[in-house]
């Protein structure tokens, strides 16, 4: 994972962050505060192959929205929002590294492979690495599309449609 206090412009993957299994870290730079988000997906999603955590504009924007359903903050607007993201939980509120962080996306990450930490970012699971990108790409652009529509009558996916498109492409 990236180092901590890395910038995505200047990474040099040759001091990437190296953990186990366990979440220790076996080589690299000192790896972000926040690793646990990393590894309590793996634990809770057996299936994870790569976790993406980023503090996306949009997506951060959305978070610090008062009035979210926490159980999928964002309405079927899209179908690739579907197919990508899925139901889009809600993590609550802890301070950057906080461990009680851990415990939230813990909570929630059995049934959700992508959630959103209130005022802060989301953080993806994926089988792999371009999956979990690919959803979280999907999840900044519907986020945008979210931000950019509020206010106006939404013809949003009906839950025909959207249980179709989970039934077609599961996530």
């Amino acid at each position: 994972m990236t180092p901590t206090g890395s910038s995505l412009g200047t990474l040099d993957p040759a001091r990437l962050s190296e953990l186990d299994a366990t979440g220790r870290h076996v080589a690299g730079d000192k790896p972000t505060k926040e690793a646990f988000l990393h590894t309590v997906m793996y634990d809770k999603r057996r299936d994870t192959g790569a976790v993406v955590h980023l503090h996306s504009t949009h997506s951060v924007a959305v978070s610090c929205l008062s009035g979210l359903n926490p159980a999928c903050v964002l309405p079927p607007i899209t179908a690739y929002s579907v197919m990508r993201v899925g139901a889009l939980a809600l993590a609550p509120y802890f301070p950057p590294g906080d461990e009680k962080l851990a415990d939230a996306v813990a909570a929630l990450a059995s049934q959700h492979h992508a959630i959103l930490l209130a005022n802060h970012g989301p953080v993806v699971a994926g089988r792999t690495l371009a999956a979990a990108t690919d959803a979280i790409e999907e999840l900044e652009e519907t986020a945008r599309l979210y931000l950019m529509l509020r206010g106006e009558k939404l013809n949003l996916l009906t839950n025909e449609q959207v249980e179709e498109i989970k039934r077609r492409f599961p996530v």
